[in-house]
C-alpha cells in the first residue's frame, strides 16, 4: 500500500547528519520526497512510497544519527502523490 507522510522533526537535529542519513536511508528503503533544515531549527521531510517502508525510517527517526537528541516526531499521513522521482536535500 503506498503513501505519503510529512513529518518534522525537533530536538539537536542540525548539524549532526540528520539530512544527510535520511536520505541514504530513504534511498535504501526505495522511497522517493525531501528533506531540510528549517529557521526553527527542526528537521522537515516528506517521504512517498510503501507504508511499510515509511513506518522503518519513521522509526529510525525517533532516535536519528549518534549526536542527535529527537525530542519529537510529529507525522501528519497524506494521500500517495506520486509526484518525485528521487529523495533529495533541500536548501531552501
Amino acid at each position: 500500500m503506498l503513501g505519503r507522510c510529512h513529518v518534522l522533526v525537533s530536538g539537536r537535529v542540525q548539524g549532526v547528519f540528520f539530512r544527510q542519513e535520511t536520505k541514504e536511508k530513504a534511498k535504501r528503503l526505495g522511497l522517493t520526497g525531501w528533506v531540510r533544515n528549517t529557521e526553527e531549527g527542526k528537521v522537515e521531510a516528506v517521504f512517498e512510497g510503501e507504508k511499510e517502508k515509511i513506518e522503518k525510517i519513521l522509526e529510525w527517526m525517533k532516535e536519528g544519527p549518534p549526536l542527535a537528541r529527537v525530542e519529537e516526531v510529529k507525522t501528519k499521513w497524506e494521500g500517495f502523490k506520486g509526484e518525485f522521482e528521487s529523495f533529495e536535500i533541500r536548501y531552501d
